[in-house]
């Protein structure tokens, strides 16, 4: 059953799964262009899209293809309150339950292995999970990150309730213990970490990331460039799918040796690194502050000086970046986003900004608040909404999957003016 939810696609042979992405992007586009034919832009295309559509381009890794998983501490179907795996129900209906993610096709054996560790120490521990913040409990979430090099990263998140700082000792000893001397060991982690967290998602800012075991960060390569993870810090869960992506990127971005590269929410900075040998600089922008240290130290290792990276929130680095611009490269902006898309200050400064004439939106749920993203930087300038510049129009879409098995897939829309 679990599979069903997380996985619905994953009884289908794999062209097919491609086509049934192929037919959802297709939808977008043409919601799109309806959406601008709204706003009075003769946006209709052929087969009423806004835009051609290439085919999606498959992933070279079908099966336990997720560099990153998290899994969650609840009770299991058999009612075991401290069971570790992926929720299936809701929350509305009152019928969540915690199910093994063994046969989850799109894990990797690894993280099957560390949860079914983790599940074995919470097990042993008198100490209750943490279901409900107000019930009290202490064991939460895991999460594994892997990479192709065979390095392998563990987070613990942990409410700490009312626990004193000898009692918080105690049980990080007891953990690190469990996975280094312990049954854990068959999991040869390159790192531990441990964070207290009585939120449910918290930065590393707000409650550190502890390392109780190994290596501060796991190191992964793409396109031959060698990148360093920290434990929050974002990169796409198909790496092989990451490098066809990036490539494309590159590709699409028609950026020459003049070129100046816009990388905004730029993570660790992937695209823009990987693209630097064909630009004349990169500027990336990203808001978790331990991401750009990594986008810094990755820049430097791989011997790469023609980055600047700037950590805050793209809505408040990218419109002071911008409106002094005088830079007579031209210059390509990429974006990246997480579901939520772009900030409204971020799109009206890139709207504004006369020298950006392309625009690579990546977006990995373009029927959502990316669609709102896409009519700004497309309808008629509107002063209202402090969007002054000539408007976009989307030239381009192509499709990535990332995730096979999943309804989800990665679109990349070109956007020129």
């Amino acid at each position: 059953r679990l599979a069903n939810v997380v996985t619905p696609l994953w009884r289908l042979p794999y062209q097919e799964q491609l086509q049934v992405k192929y037919e959802s992007q297709r939808k977008v586009l043409q919601a799109l262009a309806s959406r601008l034919e709204e706003l009075g832009i003769d946006a209709q295309k052929p087969g009423g899209l806004c835009c051609p559509l290439q085919s999606v381009v498959p992933s070279p890794v079908i099966n336990g293809y997720r560099n990153k998983s998290t899994f969650s501490v609840n009770r299991g179907p058999d009612g075991n309150p401290k069971t570790v795996g992926l929720y299936v129900g809701t929350a509305r209906e009152r019928n969540i339950v915690c199910v093994k993610a063994n046969h989850m096709e799109n894990i990797p054996p690894k993280h099957k292995q560390v949860a079914q560790c983790y599940e074995e120490f919470i097990r042993c521990s008198p100490l209750e999970p943490c279901i409900l913040f107000h019930e009290g409990g202490h064991w939460r979430e895991l999460v594994v990150r892997t990479t192709s090099r065979g390095h392998t990263m563990a987070i613990v998140t942990f409410h700490p309730q009312e626990l004193g700082q000898e009692a918080l000792a105690t049980q990080k000893a007891l953990l690190k213990e469990f996975f280094t001397c312990g049954p854990g060991t068959v999991c040869a982690l390159t790192s531990l970490y441990f964070q207290e967290s009585t939120m449910t998602r918290c930065s590393h800012e707000q409650s550190p990331f502890q390392l109780l075991h190994g290596e501060p960060h796991i190191f992964e390569e793409v396109l031959g460039l060698k990148f360093r993870i920290s434990p929050d810090a974002f990169f796409q869960v198909n790496t092989g799918g990451a490098e066809i992506l990036y490539r494309a990127v590159g590709e699409l971005s028609q950026a020459g040796g003049d070129t100046v590269l816009l990388d905004i929410c730029c993570g660790t900075g992937t695209i823009g690194l990987s693209l630097a040998h064909r630009v004349s600089k990169i500027i990336g922008v990203e808001v978790v502050e331990k991401a750009i240290e990594d986008a810094r130290w990755n820049a430097a290792f791989n011997g790469i000086s023609n980055c600047e990276f700037h950590s805050g929130k793209a809505e408040a680095v990218l419109p002071q970046l911008l409106s002094s611009w005088e830079d007579a490269r031209p210059l390509v902006a990429v974006v990246n986003p997480s579901r939520a898309g772009l900030h409204h200050r971020v799109v009206r400064a890139i709207r504004n900004c006369t020298s950006i004439r392309r625009l690579l939106y990546i977006s990995c749920k373009p029927e959502g608040e990316a669609m709102r993203n896409f009519l700004e930087l497309c309808c008629p300038p509107d002063r209202g909404k402090k969007l002054a510049g000539e408007p976009f129009a989307p030239t381009l879409a192509i499709p990535f999957d990332m995730f096979p098995h999943t309804v989800h897939c990665e679109l990349v829309l070109l956007f020129t003016r």
